[in-house]
């Protein structure tokens, strides 16, 4: 087929390096027919908000063909538009409608695994003679009949299932339902990578790789060592999951991996201006592995973090602990920051407890996370101070959160619908039944409520992105600490002949914050008042300094 036209983009190969890309869930952004879950369409329709914030690309969620049991991250067929989203045609539409709004559009695949309702699967567990026999990771029991090694799976309990037509267990990372492929086939390797081709030919402008360190395992299913209890964390998993107890050495993180990711950037650049970022999910090793997967400029183009998406309070002194671990970890590669996204307690929440200006603690996050080295992704509704939703019980669609209720309530707190116009019950979303129930708390925090309020934390997305952009250093410039205690974080982004200083102050309360050496001009246009003296700058609360050196 034809590709279709992406010439109304700015041509620019290094486009990703230092994009802002905003994250769209498509369940929950725009309902276009009325029957609660948002749609193509509804993403097209919605396209200049997105525009109006200064995003460079948008990353869609999954909504290829899938039974919904993990809500599109189970695929039944890779190359068609799941019918609760529409059809080829609306993707077609969708990226004619960025592209002329000079939006690079970004799809989430998802290659470790499948459905097992795609018919891949269903083919190999048929019989264990077949073409597709080994398309899958299959093993036979222990001779007691128990699984074959002692890998978990992510959504709990072990990471094998029996199947009694084969009599072997299969292996899946996550919900029973979702089968673990096997890339140690380079068939499957193949048909992956024309997966890949199939959208890059229908114009997207790269991909957001889901659970990237997940696609290879070892070949002798030797079993995880437990982790000690001090070096347990729940960067990828909650506490109460025992996932958290092995060191993930066997079931992912494979070397065989680098080759892959080799090939499949050589498919990308069979195309023009094509990106891909990572997901790496390792709570030990994944800046390392972030760094692995984007050296030598021949395998991923950046990684996809979770240190920031993690529980863990967000100090001064731990943005720059990360940040120096990732530069010693990941030397060459890049990568690109989230506070939030469709997995994760919204961020406002998650360090949010005991603030009392929501706004302005909202407006420091978004800014600090724009001025950090890496590109970065922002997910829908976070423009809006969005918090977490608390939904019943009965309300929970989420698999994960069902499994580890109370103690882990799942995701559906982050994913509940858009609120485009607050007058609406739905906020605007549906003119239906949405399929999470939008909260009150939401409504005053639609769009509609926040257009034209230059104090709003709307505008202030709006403002900071311009104001990022008018500086190649916050964008694309390398970075230097200069203070990084209590709640006070301030450093040096460098690019070219432009060094912008940023300081922060992370707190309620005003401080003051050491100048570097050497002569300031303050920047305008951030959102932000603060009072610089000759050696020290009044930062109110919640706020930042911007200026460059003359």
């Amino acid at each position: 087929m034809t590709t279709l036209d992406s010439t109304l983009l700015t041509p620019d190969k290094d486009w990703w390096r230092g994009a802002v890309i905003y994250q769209i869930y498509p369940r929950s952004f725009q309902d276009t027919n009325g029957d609660g879950i948002g749609d193509l369409k509804g993403i097209t329709e919605r396209l200049a908000h997105v525009a109006s914030l200064g995003a460079d690309a948008i990353w869609i969620s999954p909504f290829f063909t899938s039974p919904m049991k993990d809500f599109g991250y189970d695929v039944s067929d890779y190359q068609d538009v799941d019918p609760i989203f529409g059809v080829l045609a609306d993707f077609d539409a969708l990226i004619a409608e960025a592209h002329r709004l000079n939006i690079r559009v970004m799809i989430d695949l998802v290659l470790s695994h499948t459905s097992d309702k795609h018919p891949w699967f269903v083919e190999s567990r048929s019989r264990r003679s077949n073409p597709k026999a080994d398309w899958y990771v299959w093993a036979d029991s222990r001779p007691d009949g128990t699984p074959p090694n002692n890998w978990l799976s992510i959504f709990g309990g072990s990471a094998w299932q029996w199947d009694p037509t084969r009599l072997q267990y299969y292996m899946h990372n996550f919900l029973t339902s979702q089968p673990d492929l096997n890339l140690h086939n380079p068939e499957v390797q193949d048909a992956l990578l024309s997966v890949a081709r199939f959208w890059l030919e229908r114009g997207v402008d790269g991909f957001r790789l889901d659970t990237i360190n997940f696609y290879f395992h070892d070949k002798q299913l030797r079993d995880n060592p437990s982790l000690a209890p001090e070096r347990r964390n729940a960067q990828t998993a909650p506490a109460v999951n025992p996932y958290n107890y092995q060191e993930h050495i066997y079931d992912k993180n494979q070397p065989e991996n680098l080759e892959f990711l080799k090939r499949f950037r050589a498919v990308m650049e069979e195309f023009p201006a094509i990106a891909a970022v990572g997901e790496v999910g390792d709570s030990q090793r994944g800046l390392e592995i972030a760094g692995e997967y984007t050296s030598g400029g021949d395998k991923m183009h950046m990684c996809y973090a979770f240190e920031f998406l993690a529980p863990e309070p967000l100090t001064p002194a731990f943005v720059a602990e990360t940040q120096h671990a990732l530069e010693k970890a990941a030397p060459e590669g890049w990568v690109c920051w989230a506070f939030s996204n469709h997995d994760v307690m919204r961020h406002v929440s998650r360090w949010g407890a005991g603030v009392t200006d929501h706004d302005a603690h909202a407006k420091l996050l978004a800014s600090l996370l724009m001025s950090l080295r890496g590109s970065v992704c922002i997910y829908q509704g976070e423009e809006l101070a969005l918090p977490e939703a608390e939904l019943a019980y009965e309300d929970l669609q989420d698999p994960y959160g069902i499994q580890f209720w109370p103690d882990f309530k799942g995701r559906d707190g982050c994913r509940t619908p858009m609120v485009w116009d607050g007058r609406q019950q739905s906020g605007g979303f549906s003119l239906g039944k949405p399929w999470l129930p939008v909260p009150s708390a939401h409504l005053e925090r639609a769009v509609n409520a926040q257009e034209g309020d230059e104090a709003s934390v709307l505008a202030h997305y709006r403002r900071f992105l311009a104001f990022r952009k008018e500086h190649v250093a916050l964008v694309k410039g390398e970075i230097e600490f200069h203070v990084a205690e209590g709640a006070v974080l301030s450093f040096v982004r460098t690019h070219g002949n432009e060094k912008v200083f940023c300081a922060f102050n992370v707190s309620p309360v005003a401080r003051l914050a050491d100048l570097p050496s050497g002569t300031l001009e303050a920047l305008e246009g951030h959102g932000f008042a603060s009072v610089m003296h000759e050696e020290n700058i009044e930062l109110p609360a919640w706020s930042g300094f911007f200026a460059r050196f003359v």
